[in-house]
C-alpha cells in the first residue's frame, strides 16, 4: 500500500516491495530460471566465436565456465538486496544514485536489454522461418527488401515470434516463472538428444575435439593466448553482466536468501559449460556429417531432414522465448516503469521494450562473430561493470545491507534526489574503456595500445574503479 510520504513519480504496485504472499520462488525455481535462460542460440554460438579466435574446445569451455563462476559472485551479492528487501533493480539503484539519479543507470541497463531482446527475437523468428519453409516447400523464401535487408518472409516470421512475447508480458512475472519451470527439463533433454544424434550420426564427435589450439607452439597464433583469453573472459562475464545487475527483479520473490543462492549456483555455471560443450561437440560432428562446421543451430536444424527439423526448431523457439522473457523483458519493463511509475506499469514497460526490439534491426548486430563478442558483449560490459561496482560498494560497505524502505520512494528521504557520488563514479568508471571501445567499433582508426589492453578488461576495470571511487566520494 502506498502512504502519503511516497512520491507519485517513484511508486506503483509493480515497484513496491514484495509481500510475504508474493515470495513464492524456491531454489528449484531459480535453478530452472537459469537453465531455461542458458539454453539459447547466443549461448550455443559463444563457443564457436572462441574457437574461431583460435582456442581449442577445452579452452573455450573452460573460459565460458570461468566467466560464469566470476559473474555468479556479483549475481549473488546484488541478488541479496532483492531477497532481503523485496525491491526490484531500479528501486535498489535509488540508494546509490538518488531517487532521480537512479533513472540513468536503470535506463542504460534497459536499453542493453532491448538490444538483446531484438537479437533473440530475430533468432526465434529465423527458426519459425525455417519451419514454415520446411512444411511448405520454401513458400515464403524471397529477395531481401532494400530498406530492411531481409525478405518479407523473414520479417513476418520475426514479427510472429515477437507477438508470442506479448502474451507473457501481459500476464507478468508469475507467468514467466511458470514457463521457465516447465521448460527447463525439456530443454536439458533436447540438448542431450542433439548430442546423441550428432555422436551416432557422425560415428563419433569428429576431428574438432582433437584439433590443437592455434596458440600452441608452432601454431599460427603462437604466444597470443593470454591476450585473447582475457578479452574472451571479459566477454563471457559481459554475457550475463546484464542479469548480474537486475537479478533483484527476480530475487525479490525468493522465499529465502538460501533459495536464491543455491538456485543460482546450481543453475548458472555448470549448465553454461555443459551447453558450450554440446555446442562444440555437435559442431565438430557436423564436419563429418555435412562436410562443414555449422555453428548456427537454426542452419543445423534445417539440414537435419524429416521430422527432426520440426522438433529441433520448435525446441529452439521455446529455448529462445524463455531466455528472452526472463533476461530481456523483465529488466527494461521495470526500468521504463521507473521513469514514470504513474503512467508506465510493468506491462507497459514490457510493450515499450518490445517496440524498441523491432526498431534496432537486430539482424545487423549479428553480422560478424568478432563484432558480436568484441564490440557488443565487451562494449556494454564497460557500461554495466561500473554500475555493479557502485551497487555492491553502496549496499555492503556503505549501507551494511540495511535500507530505509520509505526513503527509497521519497525524493526528500535519506538518499536524496541525486547522489552525485554515484553519478561521478559511474562516469569515471566508464571513461577508461571509452577509447578502446571506439577503436574496436571502428569509430576511430587508432588509439594508444594501453587503451586496447584496458578495454580487454572492461567489466573488471569499470567495476573496481567505480566501486572504489564511490567509497572515497562517500567518505568525503
Amino acid at each position: 500500500m502506498k502512504n502519503s510520504r511516497q512520491a507519485d513519480d517513484l511508486w506503483n504496485e509493480d515497484l513496491a516491495p514484495t509481500t510475504v504472499e508474493q515470495r513464492t520462488w524456491d531454489w528449484k525455481a531459480y535453478g530452472s530460471l537459469w537453465v531455461a535462460m542458458v539454453v539459447c542460440v547466443p549461448t550455443y554460438m559463444l563457443a564457436g566465436g572462441l574457437i574461431a579466435e583460435g582456442m581449442n574446445w577445452s579452452q573455450a569451455v573452460i573460459t565460458i565456465l570461468l566467466g560464469n563462476v566470476i559473474v555468479l559472485v556479483p549475481m549473488m551479492l546484488i541478488g541479496h538486496a532483492g531477497a532481503k528487501h523485496g525491491i526490484p533493480f531500479p528501486v535498489l539503484l535509488r540508494s546509490s544514485f538518488g531517487t532521480k539519479g537512479a533513472r540513468i543507470p536503470a535506463l542504460a541497463r534497459g536499453l542493453v536489454a532491448c538490444g538483446w531482446f531484438g537479437i533473440n527475437t530475430w533468432v526465434g523468428g529465423s527458426a519459425i522461418f525455417v519451419i514454415i519453409n520446411t512444411l511448405t516447400d520454401n513458400a515464403i523464401v524471397g529477395e531481401a527488401l532494400p530498406f530492411l535487408g531481409i525478405s518479407i518472409g523473414q520479417f513476418a516470421s520475426f514479427i510472429g515470434f515477437w507477438l508470442m512475447h506479448l502474451y507473457f508480458i501481459k500476464h507478468g512475472t508469475e507467468s514467466i516463472r511458470w514457463l521457465e519451470t516447465y521448460a527447463a527439463p525439456f530443454l536439458i533433454g533436447m540438448g542431450l538428444v542433439l548430442l546423441a544424434w550428432a555422436y551416432f550420426t557422425a560415428g563419433g564427435f569428429g576431428a574438432m575435439l582433437s584439433a590443437p589450439s592455434k596458440f600452441a607452439a608452432g601454431g599460427p597464433r603462437e604466444g597470443e593466448f593470454f591476450v585473447v583469453f582475457i578479452a574472451s573472459l571479459t566477454a563471457m562475464v559481459g554475457f550475463w553482466a546484464t542479469m548480474a545487475l537486475n537479478i533483484p527483479d527476480f530475487t525479490r520473490f525468493a522465499k529465502s536468501q538460501k533459495d536464491q543462492i543455491i538456485g543460482q549456483a546450481i543453475g548458472l555455471p555448470l549448465p553454461m559449460a555443459l551447453f558450450a560443450f554440446i555446442s562444440v561437440a555437435v559442431t565438430s560432428a557436423t564436419v563429418t556429417i555435412f562436410g562443414e562446421a555449422i555453428w548456427d543451430p537454426v542452419v543445423l536444424a534445417s539440414k537435419m531432414g524429416g521430422i527432426g527439423v520440426i522438433v529441433a526448431l520448435m525446441a529452439l523457439v521455446v529455448a529462445t522465448l524463455t531466455t528472452n522473457l526472463a533476461a530481456n523483458v523483465v529488466a527494461p519493463a521495470y526500468g521504463f516503469s521507473n521513469l514514470n511509475p504513474k503512467k508506465i506499469s510493468f506491462k507497459m514497460g514490457g510493450y515499450i521494450t518490445a517496440g524498441i526490439g523491432i526498431a534496432i534491426f537486430p539482424w545487423k548486430l549479428l553480422e560478424t562473430a568478432g563484432g558480436y563478442i568484441f564490440v557488443w558483449l565487451i562494449g556494454y560490459s564497460a557500461l554495466l561493470g561500473p554500475i555493479a561496482g557502485i551497487l555492491i560498494a553502496d549496499y555492503f560497505f556503505v549501507r551494511k545491507s540495511e535500507l530505509d524502505a520509505e526513503s527509497l520512494f521519497n525524493h526528500k528521504g535519506l538518499y536524496g534526489a541525486w547522489n552525485w557520488a554515484g553519478i561521478i563514479a559511474l562516469i569515471v568508471g566508464i571513461l577508461p574503456n571509452l577509447p578502446g571501445f571506439l577503436h574496436a567499433a571502428g569509430i576511430v582508426e587508432t588509439v594508444p595500445a594501453i587503451f586496447d589492453t584496458i578495454y580487454s578488461y572492461a567489466w573488471f576495470v569499470g567495476l573496481f574503479i567505480a566501486g572504489a571511487l564511490y567509497l572515497i566520494l562517500n567518505k568525503k
